[in-house]
């Protein structure tokens, strides 16, 4: 079966739990991009859930230290999971590099897009909760893939 390489097949892919989507980006090299781009995405998603719908200065600035701060989580998160997955509990078959858990931890945030709907009354947070564990639950997928 053909599959897509592009962002939003692979985000799509991701959401669906797809273990063979973890597996192609963890081997494509050329996917550090889109999984940054991820990150940016369900970093601008979770803002405007938030309330930053409104770009006024601050706003702006919050936005901006939002996608900054979710970026550099997103790498040392990776950094950690590779440091106790590769390093510390390393078994026989584990072959794994800092980029390969970086662009899988990238795309098991897919799920994140989610928290868009954060504003909703009574259930955005019931969103944003289920988001959260989807992205967890997706990261396992995929470190597992």
């Amino acid at each position: 079966m053909a599959t897509s390489r592009g962002l939003v097949s692979r985000m799509i892919r991701a959401i669906k739990l797809q273990p063979a989507l973890y597996e192609e980006v963890e081997a494509d090299k050329s996917a550090n991009t889109q999984a940054a781009l991820v990150i940016i995405i369900v970093g601008i998603a979770t803002a405007i859930g938030a309330g930053l719908a409104s770009l006024t200065a601050g706003g702006f600035m919050a936005a901006l230290w939002g996608l900054l701060t979710a970026l550099l989580g997103w790498l040392l998160w990776a950094l950690v999971v590779y440091l106790i997955g590769a390093k510390l509990m390393k078994g026989k078959a584990t072959q794994s590099n800092w980029g390969e858990v970086a662009r899988t931890i990238g795309f098991a945030n897919s799920p994140g897009i989610f928290r868009l709907l954060a504003f909703i009354p009574v259930v955005g947070w019931i969103i944003s909760i289920v988001a959260w564990i989807w992205i967890l639950v997706a990261g396992i997928i995929g470190i597992r893939a």
